[in-house]
């Protein structure tokens, strides 16, 4: 693609500096290509091009051109121009963990649902960075978080019509550990805890090795199954509920406002303290007005789980808990044993960002929105046998397959260069052998080629012409 000049003067802006202007423009082009305002593979104006739209001489601009090739940020060959590029080091590496010991090189990742990260990461690291030297004075270990990160966090709950105090939130290093944390410090080895099924397979983990006893309740086609959640909330007794209610992972439902109420009721009724996982509630694709929280309805019983990981980037490694107060104290001797804090930087990284949130998360709420419709299209086209509902928010679609092979599949799709988790992942008592999840989180191109060679698996696997049935597309 190339870049004209005066679109990449639009995006240089006021770019004038102190030091050198070669070293200044270069600058700024980096962090525009680092953070993905000018995407990799641009192919960036001819020197004098740019010389005569920023009124700067020749040798300006052509040193800067060189101190980002010098970098890894520019490749150019004659006759192609000047290609901005993202260096050999930081080129992301998604899947390795969530398919350890595979080397994804040339396949097609679906097994992680986490988009990279908006653009702006890297301003508010440069941002950040100017804040740090203040902190160096410190020990700089927080238990309970920055104050800054804390009250930004708290006003953001505030907004939402949830009354919010800085004490009531702990910044954790992630949404997993805020999980961990949360059940051990409301749980005993033994305890039930009560789950939703299909669901994210990290946290049951989590739940497991805190020694707890996992009780899912399975989903229904239409979402949560109210009486039946109601019946085992009082037939077990769980000591704590792990649920995703905003665009639940993997099935992307939504709970309404009167379910949330009526199953907080439920949880006050039995004493069980509901841990809400939050992490996607941002990712609303389709601008639909979204529920209260679901701690709006029992304040003093429900812990809230949160996240910037799905938000803004996954490889910031922060999250956070909000916790009724009288339970701030209990949650933080629980969270001793485990860490002692998130990392300062990141966490004024994360404060920074959510101060501009409302200008960050439309376009990132737009690219996934089409590359939602991109993979639902794709998939109705070429495994027209597989049913789905196309879900108003989060990061992935959630397929019946008309037969139980899933896990087959996956080696099938694997050894066709794309990589798959199968649906009994997200079952914590197994089963969903008919079911694959599938995140619209890559490029468009690669949904689309990953579902062709994905259909040519299916299709290889099944014996004869599989009952073509109309996918279910429910917005």
């Amino acid at each position: 693609m190339h870049l004209p000049a005066s679109t990449l003067s639009g995006l240089l802006g006021d770019w004038a500096g102190p030091g050198p202007a070669y070293r200044v423009l270069a600058e700024r082009l980096r962090l525009l290509i680092a953070d993905g305002r000018i995407m990799p593979g641009s192919r960036l104006p001819s020197e004098r091009e740019l010389t005569d739209v920023l009124g700067v001489s020749r040798t300006t601009v052509a040193s800067a051109y060189r101190e980002l090739r010098d970098s890894g940020y520019l490749i150019s060959r004659r006759g192609s121009g000047s290609v901005t590029a993202l260096p050999s080091k930081i080129e992301p590496e998604l899947g390795r963990h969530h398919a350890p010991g595979i080397d994804t090189d040339g396949l097609y990742d679906f097994t992680c649902a986490a988009p990279a990260a908006v653009p702006g990461i890297s301003t508010a690291v440069t941002s950040a960075a100017l804040e740090l030297p203040r902190h160096l004075a410190t020990p700089g270990y927080h238990p309970q978080g920055l104050p800054v990160l804390r009250e930004e966090i708290a006003a953001a709950y505030a907004e939402r019509g949830l009354p919010t105090s800085p004490d009531q939130i702990i910044v954790t290093a992630g949404a997993l550990a805020a999980t961990s944390i949360a059940v051990r410090a409301m749980t005993q080895i033994g305890d039930r805890v009560l789950t939703e099924s299909p669901t994210h397979p990290n946290s049951v983990d989590a739940i497991r090795r805190s020694g707890c006893r996992v009780v899912a309740v399975p989903m229904s086609p239409g979402g949560w199954d109210l009486p039946l959640l109601e019946a085992t909330i009082r037939q077990t007794a769980p000591r704590a509920a792990w649920l995703v209610v905003d665009f639940q992972n993997p099935t992307g439902f939504l709970m309404p406002a009167a379910d949330r109420q009526r199953l907080a009721i439920a949880f006050a009724r039995a004493r069980t303290t509901a841990i809400v996982d939050e992490t996607l509630f941002e990712l609303s694709l389709d601008g639909q007005e979204l529920p209260p929280p679901f701690a709006t309805y029992d304040p003093a019983g429900v812990i809230t789980v949160g996240s910037v990981s799905k938000s803004f980037w996954g490889g910031l490694r922060i999250g956070w808990l909000r916790v009724p107060e009288t339970l701030v104290a209990r949650v933080l001797d629980a969270r001793a044993s485990l860490d002692l804090g998130a990392p300062v930087l990141e966490q004024l990284v994360v404060a920074g960002l959510l101060r501009e949130r409302s200008t960050l998360l439309p376009e990132r709420r737009a690219s996934l929105a089409h590359r939602r419709d991109v993979l639902a299209q794709a998939v109705a086209s070429d495994l027209a046998s597989w049913r789905f509902r196309l879900p108003g928010g989060g990061l992935s679609l959630w397929c019946e397959l008309p037969e139980p092979v899933g896990s087959s599949l996956v080696g099938v799709a694997q050894r066709n260069g794309v990589l798959l988790v199968a649906g009994s992942r997200f079952s914590p008592d197994g089963g969903l052998e008919s079911f694959i999840r599938l995140p619209f989180t890559v490029d468009v191109d690669a949904l689309r080629d990953g579902v062709r060679r994905l259909a040519a698996s299916y299709d290889s696997l099944t014996v004869g012409p599989a009952p073509r049935r109309a996918p279910v597309m429910i917005a």
